[in-house]
């Protein structure tokens, strides 16, 4: 697989860990050039879109109105949370709105524990319409999902969603892969079998109570933006390894070339 990939840069490689490879393997059904493929559509995405350095100046008029955020608590799984709030949409740009979701996507990812590579979303559809939605911003987001992102999503809860949606949902489907498709569930508040699920997946004192849990609705925007400013800084930090192996490299192959040198060197008679 690797050998498949090529020479990478320094950030590539920092991204392209064994896991990651795992990842994208598993997503096309272990077959390794398909894979490969994959990967280096990817690479190429994130040298041109650099979602590492996406910072929350960039987009804070997108997540001004909460309608994403990741949460500060995880599921019983340690998966981060991610919540969408359809009905706070208070942008009509598409490249903004998509920016936001992959700041997010980036953030929650880098704060996955050691043992879990996966994130949840809720999207809470209280006070929804179809104005609050966008065909164009649905397919990319998907498609950004599925070829950026692969096994990040452990599942997608839709709570609540009306009557209204179902006709949109079904023009999205098509564009959802099955494994993908298989991940976003349906819940509602007056059904028992959420219920369970919820309590299944969730401390309820931390769940919102726009899920059935007994914990607040919706972010604090002042304590919320000093957080992702702290965030934007373990994420700089994060990525400054590269130029940290890197350096290392450099160092390594300066050292051989100075050994090679010596060895190369007249021995005196």
């Amino acid at each position: 697989m690797r050998r498949l990939i090529g020479p990478l840069s320094d950030r590539a490689s920092l991204y392209c860990s064994d896991a990651t490879i795992l990842r994208y393997l598993s997503s096309r059904n272990w077959n390794v050039k398909k894979a490969a493929q994959m990967l280096k559509h990817s690479l190429k995405w994130r040298k041109e879109c650099k979602p590492e350095e996406i910072r929350w100046e960039e987009v804070i008029n997108e997540a001004e109105t909460g309608v994403m955020y990741r949460t500060n608590y995880c599921d019983k799984y340690g998966r981060p949370v991610i919540v969408m709030r359809p009905c706070r949409q208070n942008s009509k740009s598409l490249k903004g709105q998509m920016n936001y979701f992959v700041y997010c996507m980036e953030n929650a990812i880098l704060n996955l524990p050691a043992h879990q590579e996966q994130v949840v979303w809720l999207i809470d559809f209280h006070g929804f319409n179809l104005s609050h939605v966008s065909f164009k911003v649905a397919r990319e987001t998907a498609r950004i999902l599925q070829e950026h992102y692969p096994k990040r999503l452990g599942l997608a809860i839709l709570y609540n969603p009306p009557a209204i949606f179902q006709p949109f949902f079904a023009m999205v489907k098509p564009f959802l892969e099955s494994e993908t498709y298989n991940r976003v569930k349906f819940g509602y508040s007056d059904d028992p079998n959420t219920k369970k699920i919820m309590e299944d997946l969730f401390n309820m004192d931390n769940l919102e109570s726009a899920f059935g849990g007994n914990g607040g609705t919706g972010v604090d925007k002042i304590k919320y933006a000093e957080r992702m400013k702290e965030e934007d800084n373990k994420t700089r930090s994060f990525w400054t390894r590269a130029n940290s192996l890197s350096s290392v490299s450099q160092n390594a192959d300066s050292d051989a070339s100075n050994v090679e040198k010596i060895d190369r060197s007249p021995v005196p008679n």
